[in-house]
């Protein structure tokens, strides 16, 4: 249901506000440049700093922009089950084709009580759903055994792997078969996890390189393993520079840089130091992406 190059889209600001004409113009952006889906309010898109109108708006703003050319799977987790259900209702209401829902963070809880978070968003909410294990920034690690036991229920389609971990992606593989598509949170596990048999990845470097993330998943969906390999050492640099500093600090500056979005954060995040600029810059140069 959800493969190839799929972007966790920023959401730009502007005065304090979210920027709808630039998001409109970076989501028209994406779909020329052969972005497969798109993911607003994912962590990426700074989800933790936008209130509830504000995430609302996002999802049904991508949504309609969007107009069903490409998928559409709103960021709608949180760290409480009963509000993770009222968001992800927003979201399906809003026309969105899929919710992706991160490990609840900060409260640490069990493989059991992952389960039953899952469960019950499921049981509630007929859409997609795509699982997010990023334990960099949950405190908590869903297991290959809790990945099987969800990909038994109907609608949880997808998982987004961030542990950089490929001994886990490949025993999640390995137990859940066909049943869920496993694609990548990391861009520079990307071609690994492809190589096991995953479906793609939601990509942070696709906002800047957006072609480039597109073809390469094109490229191993294909067979060409030559060309995705090629294209994935091209991209090893902005991967790293990606993650120079706390996502999506990086992006959005490279955004800025050239000239799709203002260089707007919401605190605690804030602008790059000068140092890693001039290192970002440098790698932007090196891509012909700034001159």
């Amino acid at each position: 249901m959800f493969r190839g190059s799929i972007v966790a889209i920023v959401t730009p600001f502007r005065n304090g506000k979210v920027d709808e004409k630039a998001l409109g113009n970076l989501i028209e952006w994406h779909i020329k440049e052969g972005t497969d889906a798109i993911v607003p309010c994912g962590t990426t898109g700074e989800s933790a700093t936008l209130d509830y109108k504000e995430h609302f708006r996002v999802i049904k703003f991508t949504v309609d922009v969007v107009n069903k050319r490409v998928p559409v799977i709103a960021g709608t987790g949180a760290n409480g089950t009963d509000e993770t259900i009222i968001i992800t209702k927003e979201a399906k209401k809003s026309g969105a084709d899929g919710a992706l829902l991160v490990c609840p963070y900060y409260n640490k809880p069990t493989q059991e009580g992952l389960y039953r978070h899952y469960k019950a968003v499921a049981d509630a909410v007929k859409i997609p759903i795509v699982l997010y294990n990023v334990p960099g920034r949950t405190a908590v690690n869903m297991l290959p055994a809790t990945v099987a036991r969800l990909a038994e229920i109907k609608n949880i389609v997808a998982i987004k792997e961030a542990t950089g971990d490929m001994k886990q992606v490949s025993e999640v593989i390995r137990l859940c078969g066909d049943k869920i598509a496993v694609i990548s949170g990391d861009d520079f596990t990307t071609i690994p996890l492809m190589a096991l048999g995953g479906k793609g990845v939601i990509s942070v470097s696709a906002n800047v390189a957006p072609k480039l993330v597109a073809q390469m998943c094109a490229h191993w969906e294909q067979g060409r393993y030559d060309e995705a390999r090629k294209i994935h050492f091209q991209l090893e640099p902005l991967n790293n520079a990606m993650f120079i500093e706390t996502n999506p600090i990086p992006a959005k500056t490279a955004l800025a840089m050239m000239g799709k979005i203002k260089e707007e954060f919401r605190l605690p995040l804030c602008e790059m130091s000068k140092a890693n600029r001039d290192k970002l810059k440098g790698v932007l140069k090196g891509m012909k992406l700034v001159k």
